[in-house]
């Protein structure tokens, strides 16, 4: 776990990558509450028979899942000190290059892009690379944008 004392200390490490988050599984119960979560219960994510004759053999996590799990890679990557808020303002760019299957590990890298004033604090761009374990091609490669509030 990186920490910066606050935005000043954040604003130093811009470019650089911050850290990795530790492997997370996968489980196909994972990917069945979301599923109920978010009403998708397509069959390659929630039908193990069916999904063993699919190209992947087994059921996938969804993709929005993968991307789901990265605010848990970001806490675990790193922390910024005197800050009243931090808030999701959205993505630039999402990819999901590769499946996740049920069962799998995956692990993020987060790169600081930037950090860029706003009226009421920061805007702090990340990317974060999801890697399935074993895997050559990432999962999921997301731009990230959060505002981050000063106390």
């Amino acid at each position: 776990m990186r920490r910066f004392a606050d935005i000043d200390e954040l604003r130093t490490a811009v470019g650089e990558i911050l850290g990795e988050s530790d492997w997370l599984v996968v489980s196909q119960e994972m990917i069945d509450r979301f599923a109920a979560a978010t009403g998708d219960h397509q069959w390659i994510h929630v039908d193990p028979a069916r999904a063993k004759a699919s190209p992947f053999g087994t059921t996938i996590a969804h993709g929005f899942l993968t991307l789901s799990l990265i605010p848990q890679m970001l806490y675990a990557v790193y922390s910024v000190g005197k800050i009243a808020a931090s808030l999701n303002y959205g993505c630039n760019k999402v990819r999901f290059p590769l499946a996740v299957p049920s069962g799998s590990r995956v692990k993020g890298s987060i790169r600081l892009l930037a950090v860029d004033d706003v009226p009421r604090g920061v805007r702090v761009t990340t990317e974060a690379t999801v890697v399935l374990e074993g895997a050559e091609r990432p999962a999921c490669v997301a731009e990230l944008v959060a505002v981050l509030v000063p106390l």
